[in-house]
């Protein structure tokens, strides 16, 4: 959510709502997605929020909000519906084209969305811009969460060795995908949105430009697959830790820092690349200690905002 533009000051503009895009819709949001990235240098909407940016491909608990005045495309906002222990809470990702900043279209469309999320409503500010926490205040909101991108310039480190019995491959599409999703499922079981990706959130990624299966490395058991590390390169030179997962039973084993040296080194000295990201939650001292020691610092934070609609 990149809400530093947002003010106070009235704005003529309309707000379509819908779960299916159209395509003179999804070219609205897309442009309005492809400003926001030239302006602040970062992604306004996740990689899951993008993938969901199909025309007429709608996602079960996915809606659009297309914000637009005299035909041109203002705003863009997505919920994505969702549980919690105490009911309904929903996600949202939204920004305005930076073109119509500081006329009152952001707090349009932030008001759009409790109107039709309802409930308690989770806003994401990528980049944790300082706008944002004063916005949040207005709305009475709590912050409930931080994401840390941190990065790593160095050597590769060395190599770890895997706990006996386990050994190492690669992704094989169409035959590894259902015994990935399990582990994955198992690994992230604490973590709403990673633990509950389905065969078509994976199929999205295996079916992107970047995705490479000699980088997405998995650990094997007996048969079984018991860990994976699914590293990611990006357009612009620069690597990802995309995600690292431990089964249950594995875990305190070695076996995540074996993966996490496996896929770093891939990305280093095969891809050399010289720069490599991950994302970890602030919450989680334990990992971030580990990718401290692996030479990983704080590059920025996004940051969630919870806002409970009465």
């Amino acid at each position: 959510m990149d809400i530093s533009e947002t003010v106070s000051a009235d704005a003529p503009s309309g707000i379509d709502v819908t779960d299916s895009l159209s395509a003179e819709q999804l070219a609205a949001a897309r442009a309005v997605l492809a400003a926001a990235v030239e302006a602040d240098g970062r992604e306004a909407v996740s990689e899951a929020g993008r993938l969901r940016l199909r025309a007429d491909d709608p996602r079960a608990g996915v809606r659009h909000l297309i914000q637009t005045a005299t035909g041109s495309p203002l705003g863009y906002a997505q919920i994505e519906a969702g549980e919690s222990e105490g009911g309904g809470r929903s996600t949202v990702e939204l920004t305005v084209h930076p073109a119509h900043r500081g006329a009152g279209h952001g707090r349009a469309l932030v008001d759009a969305v409790l109107r039709e999320a309802g409930g308690a409503v989770d806003f994401w500010s990528h980049g944790g811009h300082p706008a944002a926490r004063h916005l949040a205040q207005s709305y009475g909101a709590e912050l409930v969460r931080e994401l840390r991108q941190m990065r790593r310039t160095a050597d590769a480190p060395e190599e770890q060795p895997l706990p006996a019995g386990v050994t190492l491959r690669t992704f094989r599409p169409g035959e590894d995908d259902e015994a990935w999703l399990a582990l994955n499922a198992a690994a992230f079981a604490h973590h709403p949105e990673q633990g509950s990706w389905t065969r078509a959130d994976l199929a999205d990624r295996l079916a992107e430009p970047w995705f490479d299966p000699a980088g997405f490395f998995l650990a094997d058991r007996d048969g079984q697959l018991v860990g994976f590390h699914w590293t990611k390169v990006h357009p612009e030179g620069l690597g990802e830790v995309y995600v690292v997962g431990v089964a249950p039973s594995e875990q305190g084993s070695g076996l995540g820092r074996a993966l996490t040296a496996t896929g770093l080194r891939h990305l280093i000295l095969d891809r050399k690349l010289a720069t490599v990201l991950l994302y970890v939650d602030a919450d989680n001292p334990a990992a971030v200690r580990v990718y401290e020691r692996l030479g990983f610092t704080i590059h920025e934070v996004d940051l969630m905002y919870r806002v409970q609609v009465v």
